[in-house]
């Protein structure tokens, strides 16, 4: 959603921004009379992390503003939600287990409210303190952080309200597969091996996943849909093995549907020319 005016655009709150704008004097903390709204978080989806790349997860709410204050002037007021795990207190008074928003723009609607777009800010890497342990892959709570400005540029108040909203954030998981003999005679077995790993948060690398349920699918040559045909468990380090009998042209893959702390995972497909 684009309609309206556009009244403020956010650089990324990450890293050491992000803690100067938290450790702001507690003095400060007073109701600020903002609304926050509408929190939508990755579509409602679960936000699944790797070892390595930037994740930025779709972040949208609303703000309603109080008495003497106007969306005409958006460098006297601040709102945004965050995720954090464990207690307020200790997310925004040292940023350890805190995620914010990379950058969002919000648009007014009028001069008491604006629809704010933009996305939060996820960085696994080891000088980050946003994925820094597999514990992390649970549920996190959604707060607010509000502040007023006075006309002279002084903080007036400031406030960290908690949401019943929560999203979950997983680990990322890889498969691969290889499927042989190819090519193969007609009505022969066809060998399908992979391995499935998930990101380990902890040493930023990615582990073997064992005792896993994970599908054998197969699509024929000339269409365009995955059927499974076949499933197997993975072994303690994340190996698989299965047999099929060669029956057509087509493809082969492995697809792990993810569980509560881990994602899903799809291999690219390997095809098999059946003679």
């Amino acid at each position: 959603m684009n309609a309206g005016r556009r009244t403020v655009a956010v650089a990324t709150l990450a890293g050491a921004l992000a803690l100067s704008v938290l450790n702001a004097p507690a003095a400060n903390a007073a109701d600020t009379g903002i609304t926050v709204s509408d929190i939508v978080i990755n579509k409602g989806k679960p936000i699944v992390v790797g070892t390595s790349n930037v994740v930025e997860p779709s972040l949208s709410f609303s703000i309603t503003l109080p008495t003497g204050y106007s969306t005409a002037d958006p460098s006297r007021y601040e709102a945004y939600p965050f995720l954090y795990r464990g207690t307020m207190s200790t997310a925004t008074d040292t940023g350890e287990n805190f995620i914010g928003p990379g950058s969002y723009t919000c648009y007014e609607i009028d001069s008491k409210h604006a629809r704010c777009e933009g996305n939060l800010y996820i960085d696994p890497h080891p000088s980050q303190e946003h994925v820094d342990s597999n514990s992390d892959a649970t549920t996190w709570k959604v707060g607010v952080a509000l502040r007023l400005w006075k006309a002279d540029g002084g903080l007036k108040a400031e406030e960290y309200e908690t949401r019943s909203k929560t999203a979950q954030l997983k680990r990322a998981a890889r498969a691969t597969t290889n499927a042989s003999p190819e090519p193969v005679a007609k009505g022969k077995a066809i060998t399908v091996t992979g391995r499935l790993t998930r990101a380990n948060w902890s040493t930023k690398e990615y582990d073997g996943y064992g005792g896993r349920t994970v599908s054998l699918q197969f699509k024929a040559k000339g269409t365009d849909t995955f059927t499974t045909v076949k499933k197997a468990t993975t072994s303690s380090t994340g190996a698989l093995k299965t047999t099929v009998t060669a029956s057509a042209d087509g493809s082969y893959r492995w697809v792990y549907y993810g569980n509560s702390t881990t994602g899903v995972a799809t291999s690219a497909s390997d095809y098999v020319d059946v003679l």
